[in-house]
């Protein structure tokens, strides 16, 4: 009776130490990770230099997305800015991890691969870093970046395209691991390169046991602000 007794707390004792764990780990978030929201969507496009550029070719690489047109007023309501500084610090936060910026152009009548070039060199977009690019056919380029990416938005009659800013962020197996629309209590770009930041912590650091940590902030959606 007494062994029965031993085996009874021993199983409680597990269950109970396992508990504590699980709610410490939950409460205090030793480690924190990008949410694995969807897969990104296959494409074909053509960027600056004539060439075609899909997501295959991007394999392997954390991209951000984004999504302007070269007659866009201004700074293109902030977008160029943050990714002028998301190439001045993507690549040292992302170190030897492959890091790159898409921008694509909701405008593809007028930009051509040669507008786009020209537009690339004015913003000082580094071709190793940064590529501009769009899909000739209209119809072809909605269903891409409307279906595919989720960004919705309309050619206006007087050459305006009206549309929402908004990044994506995918990783180098092709999943969206962040979403930027709205603006929060910290800026989009800080939220982007802190979040930059994260990803390559993850990407660097869950390899053999340290994988179980960062699979069960996953689980427990122990997610970075």
């Amino acid at each position: 009776m007494k062994a029965y007794r031993w085996v009874v707390r021993g199983v409680y004792g597990f269950f109970g130490t396992v508990f504590v764990a699980v709610v410490a780990f939950k409460v205090f978030q030793p480690v924190q990770v990008l949410p694995r929201v969807r897969l990104g969507p296959g494409f074909i496009l053509v960027d600056q230099n004539g060439q075609q550029l899909t997501n295959e070719d991007l394999r392997g690489k954390v991209v951000l997305y984004a999504f302007l047109y070269t007659r866009c007023p201004g700074d293109c309501y902030g977008i160029v800015p943050t990714l002028q500084r998301a190439q001045a610090e993507g690549p040292a936060i992302m170190g030897d991890i492959p890091f790159r910026i898409v921008a694509i152009s909701l405008d593809p009548a007028h930009d051509t691969p040669e507008v786009l070039r020209a537009y690339a060199r004015q913003v000082g977009a580094d071709p190793a870093v940064w590529t501009f690019a769009t899909h000739p056919d209209p119809k072809r380029l909605k269903l891409i970046v409307g279906a595919g990416f989720g960004e919705y938005y309309e050619p206006q009659p007087d050459g305006s395209v009206r549309f929402d800013p908004r990044y994506i962020l995918i990783d180098g197996w092709g999943i969206v691991r962040g979403e930027y629309k709205y603006e929060t209590l910290a800026s989009t770009e800080e939220r982007i390169l802190r979040h930059l930041g994260v990803l390559a912590e993850e990407i660097r650091n869950s390899q053999g046991s340290a994988k179980l940590a960062y699979e069960a902030a996953h689980f427990f959606l122990c997610y970075a602000p």
